[in-house]
């Protein structure tokens, strides 16, 4: 492991999520470049797997910072997960959605030829199903050392940054950065964030503006309020 994924992975996710933002995750025959991140803060945190305490299913969010923790959605898709913050903390962010830069024919094979491109590892049991990820064989298994089948690789130049300006600075200077219009002459974020995709109460408002993505990238899933989240 570096020093610079160790300095951000030591970060509670709400702090870590923007910097896995244009990482890449790889193994099994894909690479996946992750756009879109939704974080979760453990016990305080009505919206988290980890807010009533360990469990044998939740046991893998309590791990080391790097862990995979997986978990299944709706009963079919399996949705993955990267823990961060000290062991024991159930922090952790959802890969809500990513483009796929390598092994489009693998992630094809596994989520149907009829599917756009764009559309491969958009939503997080898409992403699951792009990775080829297995619940019972993936959760748990490190995504930092190799003896897992993910390695996850922060974007270009940030593991420098991160190792020489710490994860504070870098992380403000990420939600700093802006781009071009339109319209022409106006700068919006690089990075957009909000509440969280279907969480009901206050999970899901304004109190927990813990999803991240790449702003105008076609990757990220569609927004969608839960009709029980509460702002207040």
């Amino acid at each position: 492991m570096t020093e610079g994924i160790a300095a951000l992975l030591a970060e509670p996710a709400p702090i870590a999520a923007p910097a896995l933002l244009g990482a890449t995750i790889a193994g099994r025959g894909v690479a996946l470049r992750i756009t879109e991140v939704e974080a979760y803060s453990g016990p305080t945190d009505p919206g988290s797997h980890g807010h009533r305490g360990m469990t044998e299913r939740n046991r893998h969010l309590f791990g080391p910072p790097g862990t995979l923790y997986a978990y299944r959605s709706y009963g079919i898709h399996t949705c993955v997960n990267v823990v961060s913050g000290p062991a024991g903390s159930s922090s952790g962010s959802l890969l809500r959605g990513a483009q796929v830069v390598e092994g489009l024919d693998v992630a094809r094979a596994r989520r149907g030829a009829e599917v756009a491109d764009v559309a491969l590892a958009r939503g997080p049991g898409n992403l699951g199903g792009a990775l080829g990820a297995v619940l019972g064989q993936d959760d748990g298994t490190s995504l930092l050392d190799g003896s897992g089948p993910f390695v996850l690789t922060l974007a270009p130049g940030l593991e420098a940054r991160l190792a020489s300006a710490g994860p504070a600075r870098v992380i403000d200077e990420l939600l700093s950065e802006t781009l071009p219009g339109p319209p022409a002459g106006a700068a919006v974020p690089r990075i957009s964030r909000g509440p969280r995709t279907g969480v009901g109460g206050i999970a899901g408002g304004v109190r927990y503006p813990w999803r991240f993505w790449l702003t105008g990238d076609p990757t990220v899933s569609t927004y969608r309020r839960h009709k029980g989240a509460l702002d207040s």
